[in-house]
């Protein structure tokens, strides 16, 4: 696909390289290794850049998004696209996008996940890949001055395929958050993304010791903050423990809000795009704690990259509890 002109100037651009079709089937009690009967079934457009980009195109954010897509199953993700004007730049690849499929059991309200791979591409396809994602950048990051780069890389990509996008972003001038795991994590840290949104295993993961506690946390994600320079906030998100957002100035605790969650797929996607929000509106860390953690709040009682409406969003973050940390 080419990249075209945008209709109107983004704010926001995320990037998917690894996209999918969420097939998810709720169910009551599930059990291993035998029949289950399923309660209810939907299919939903996912991949971590695409749940941002609809999270934040809910918040009434001017987003685009790009990366890699298969022309063969598209039709949802351009129907997604289209009912909430999001500026579609993918790249479309022969075949069909993965489709994972996510397992929510009612009764103990945990989500089991069963995640494909995704496309392996020769090298000209990748080169012709990484082309269409530079004229992207070239052609969209005059208007929109955040790029959001998240989810797993497909098989076959260098892990520092996101340090050299965050470096290209910022040659255009744009900010980035991150938010990847394992080796394109610790590749991409060392590029210097503006924010980076791992979880507390994530972090553990990338610093090399395990994390029991917040202070632990907080400790880890410093000296990150030190050892990089562009680096300027670190969320950790830690489940049912709340979430970190960390300045090298200041650091506060979001509890989580005290709802039933649906399903807990695409909480932390909702986070980051909360992030970025926030980020846009000039809010301070408190308030980007709050408003955050009510995106994921949110998301959380909805199946699909979705969120309610804003006002609605904005009620919910004056009711999240936060603690401000020494």
């Amino acid at each position: 696909m080419t990249t075209k002109t945008p209709k109107r100037a983004p704010t926001v651009l995320t990037i998917t390289l690894n996209p999918a079709l969420d097939h998810t089937v709720e169910v009551s009690g599930l059990q291993v290794g035998e029949v289950n009967r399923a309660l209810k079934m939907q299919v939903d457009v996912g991949g971590k850049g695409i749940n941002v980009a609809s999270c934040l195109a809910d918040f009434r954010v001017a987003t685009a998004v790009s990366g890699l897509l298969g022309s063969e199953n598209a039709a949802l993700f351009e129907t997604l696209f289209d009912a909430k004007h999001i500026e579609n730049h993918f790249h479309y690849l022969p075949g069909l996008t993965r489709i994972n499929t996510k397992l929510v059991d009612r009764a103990s309200g945990e989500t089991t996940d069963v995640n494909m791979p995704g496309p392996c591409l020769a090298a000209d396809a990748m080169a012709a890949a990484n082309a269409h994602l530079d004229d992207c950048f070239a052609t969209l990051l005059p208007h929109a001055g955040w790029v959001v780069l998240a989810g797993s890389l497909p098989p076959g990509w260098p892990a520092e395929t996101y340090a050299r996008l965050i470096t290209a972003a910022h040659s255009h001038g744009a900010q980035v958050v991150l938010d990847a795991s394992g080796a394109a994590l610790s590749a991409a840290i060392a590029a210097g993304p503006d924010i980076a949104k791992p979880n507390r295993s994530e972090l553990a993961e990338l610093v090399g010791h395990a994390l029991p506690d917040t202070a632990a946390v907080v400790a880890a994600a410093r000296t990150l903050l030190q050892n990089n320079a562009a680096l300027r906030m670190l969320v950790v998100s830690m489940g049912g423990d709340g979430a970190l957002f960390i300045k090298r100035e200041e650091s506060v605790l979001a509890h989580p809000a005290p709802i039933e969650p649906l399903s807990t797929v695409g909480a932390g996607d909702a986070m980051v795009a909360g992030i970025v929000a926030a980020t846009l509106e000039g809010a301070s860390l408190t308030q980007t704690a709050r408003l955050a953690t009510a995106f994921s709040a949110a998301k959380l009682q909805r199946l699909g990259p979705h969120l309610p409406a804003p006002e609605l969003v904005r009620d919910l973050a004056e009711n999240i509890t936060t603690n401000t940390l020494a």
